[in-house]
């Protein structure tokens, strides 16, 4: 990803709130029609973020770009209305007092009767709210369909880029990744550029095709879901996604370290010394449940998660890890479990 082919480029951004510093050079290329999502703990500086590039925020560094168009430095913030940029807020600020069809129109009530029309039916019937619903006001739908009518209503302008923030937050789990996957087939089908703010990470799993981790302030890494799961960059970032556990390794040949499980192989980069301790990021996944292996450990802790157990358990060295196995594998607390560890990547730190 370059700057000069990004869609949105946001550089060096500093930004305070209510004098305290809340981003600082913070670096972000957006790619035209992809969705990019936002994730970190409450207090890290995502929604700061995402409201300066809405232009909500001044900042007090840097400069944010969008289609190569200069939106917001040090010395200049173009006004929110003259972005392009649409936003479906936390809250969905629908309007109460106006019908379903009238808050989608809003954005766009300039525009000709039979272009509104056209455009209000296109975008409700994508996000699927079906024309006996248009004249009905927001509180006389369910909470799904609220977060569908605000969605049309943000895509009704066509912008350049769309801002989601903390999208479905208001939703249970089960309707969240629900929509989530809907919301992300919408914006693939409508080839909308988004930036997506949430801490939920099954949410930006099933949304992104990009995720920023953020902390203190900084994306600390910024990478495809896959990458920022089974490589993450830093011990933050690996303590912060996903279950995992750091087991002592030695590196005892340019391509293999020595466990608690044996000699693993694999690629080591090559400020990692040889015959060094380091801490090996082992996720649950990568611990299946083989009752024929060598390695047994005692199962300490067991949660049941409906299709499969997640179990705690404990080596003969004392070592404690994570392990998931299909719910008919239903061990007792205190039995031993043989276990096995396939890493497809080793993903080494400091002590």
């Amino acid at each position: 990803m370059t700057k000069s082919s990004a869609l949105l480029n946001v550089q060096n951004l500093s930004a305070a709130y209510q004098g305290l510093p809340v981003l600082e050079n913070t670096d972000l290329q957006v790619q035209q029609h992809d969705i990019v999502c936002l994730l970190g703990n409450s207090g890290c500086g995502k929604t700061t973020l995402l409201r300066s590039i809405a232009g909500l925020h001044d900042i007090t560094q840097g400069q944010i770009e969008l289609d190569q168009k200069l939106l917001s430095d040090a010395s200049k913030t173009l006004a929110p209305e003259f972005r392009n940029i649409g936003m479906m807020f936390q809250d969905l600020a629908l309007f109460p007092h106006l019908t379903i069809y009238d808050n989608v129109a809003f954005g766009i009530r300039k525009q000709s009767k039979l272009s509104i029309k056209t455009r209000v039916e296109h975008v409700l019937a994508l996000v699927d709210i079906q024309p006996s619903q248009y004249k009905k006001y927001p509180h006389e739908l369910s909470g799904g369909q609220q977060q569908r009518v605000a969605l049309a209503r943000a895509l009704a302008p066509q912008p350049t880029l769309l801002l989601l923030d903390e999208p479905f937050s208001s939703l249970d789990p089960e309707l969240r990744e629900q929509l989530a996957t809907q919301v992300r087939d919408i914006l693939k089908q409508e080839k909308v550029t988004t930036v997506m703010v949430t801490h939920d990470q099954k949410e930006a799993f099933v949304m992104a095709d990009w995720i920023g981790v953020m902390h203190q302030g900084e994306i600390v890494q910024f990478d495809t879901p896959y990458n920022i799961y089974h490589q993450p960059s830093s011990r933050f970032v690996a303590d912060f996604v996903g279950l995992g556990d750091l087991i002592p390794v030695q590196v005892v040949a340019p391509d293999t370290v020595r466990s608690v499980f044996g000699d693993i192989k694999g690629e080591i980069p090559a400020h990692f010394e040889l015959h060094q301790e380091y801490d090996l990021l082992v996720r649950p996944d990568d611990i299946p449940h083989d009752d024929d292996s060598p390695i047994k450990a005692i199962i300490e802790e067991k949660r049941f998660l409906g299709a499969e157990f997640i179990y705690t358990l404990r080596l003969p060295n004392g070592q404690q890890l994570s392990c998931y196995a299909p719910s008919h594998h239903n061990h007792p607390i205190g039995q031993p479990l043989g276990i096995r560890l396939e890493l497809e990547h080793l993903v080494l730190f400091d002590k």
